[in-house]
Formats: C-alpha cells, sequence, structure tokens
C-alpha cells in the first residue's frame, strides 16, 4: 500500500489575453491581492494563432503570460479560477463582451496545469464546477504540448516563459525549510 502525501507546493501563474481597451498593469494589480506579486512575466505578443476569440473579444489581442511570487497548493486551483472568472465579468462589456480571457494555472517540476470550466476526455473535475488539464509536459529539458494543447501553449515564447518559471521554482523550492 503507498503512503499518502500531499502534493508538494506549486507555482501558480496565469496566461492573459487581452482587448486593447485593457492594460496589463490593470489585470495584474487585480490579481495581485489574490495571488501575490508578479516574480515573472512574459513578452506581450499579437494573439494570432485562432479566431476563436474575435467574435467575443474583438481583433488585435495581446497575449502574455505571468507567474506570481508564492508557492501555493493544488488544492486553490479550482478557487483560482472562480476568481479570474469574476474578474473577467467585471471588465466585460453589458455582461456579454469580454475584455479580458484570464488562465489560471500551476506550474511543477513535472507539468504545466490549466483550469476550465468545460469537461473533455483528457480533464479531470478538481471540485467547485471546475476542471484542471495537463497542459505541457516536462521532457528532455523543456515543456513539451500534448495533442490538445492549445496553439499559443505551443509557442515558443510561451514555452520560453514556462522553462525560466521552473528555474525559478526550483530555485524557491531549494530555499524552503522543508527542502533540506
Amino acid at each position: 500500500m503507498g503512503q499518502v502525501r500531499l502534493p508538494a507546493p506549486v507555482k501558480f501563474f496565469c496566461g492573459l489575453l487581452m482587448a486593447p481597451a485593457i492594460s496589463q498593469v490593470q489585470v495584474e494589480h487585480a490579481l495581485e491581492p489574490a495571488f501575490g506579486p508578479v516574480v515573472l512575466r512574459s513578452p506581450r505578443l499579437p494573439f494570432t494563432q485562432t479566431s476563436y476569440y474575435e467574435r467575443e473579444m474583438g481583433g488585435q489581442l495581446m497575449r502574455c503570460y505571468v507567474a506570481f511570487e508564492p508557492l501555493r497548493g493544488v488544492s486553490e486551483l479550482a478557487a483560482a479560477k472562480h476568481l479570474t472568472n469574476e474578474l473577467e465579468r467585471l471588465w466585460s462589456v453589458a455582461d456579454v463582451q469580454r475584455q479580458v480571457n484570464l488562465d489560471p494555472g500551476y506550474l511543477d517540476l513535472a507539468k504545466v496545469v490549466l483550469a476550465t470550466t468545460k469537461d473533455y476526455t483528457h480533464r479531470l473535475y478538481i471540485g467547485a464546477g471546475m476542471y484542471a488539464e495537463v497542459t505541457l509536459r516536462y521532457h528532455r529539458n523543456s515543456y513539451q504540448p500534448w495533442e490538445w494543447t492549445y496553439p499559443d501553449y505551443r509557442e515558443p515564447t510561451a514555452l520560453t516563459f514556462f522553462n525560466q518559471l521552473r528555474e525559478v521554482y526550483k530555485a524557491q523550492v531549494r530555499e524552503r525549510p522543508e527542502a533540506s
């Protein structure tokens, strides 16, 4: 029989997809009270991988990723998604058209996990109406996509961000008293 252990703390991040009317600074300031200070951010790039969001959010969307300083428990992911959904509603126009899409998730040494409200064959229920999927796996010294990984999470900029974040996370885990 295996020994029951709680998972190690993880590094939370958020994928930001923003319409031109929303500033990244504004979004980060809204996220920091719940998630902590931003410790790493990717470059902000045009979102051109798909037109999926254009009908709802308009054109000229920008994508970037931000990660937060404190380590957190895996069990906090569902609550994080509820919070980001509420922030999306606050920035919506007439409660219909989103101006920002927020994808919270976490990283550990082996994987990148995203929270979602939608069930599918490769997603697991994590409670409170939320699901999670392993979006990237760490293999051969880098995070690698799966067949279901969203196109923007396959991009070199995203993979570079997550590989950099893994190094930040590794250093932070080594500094924890429990790691000694």
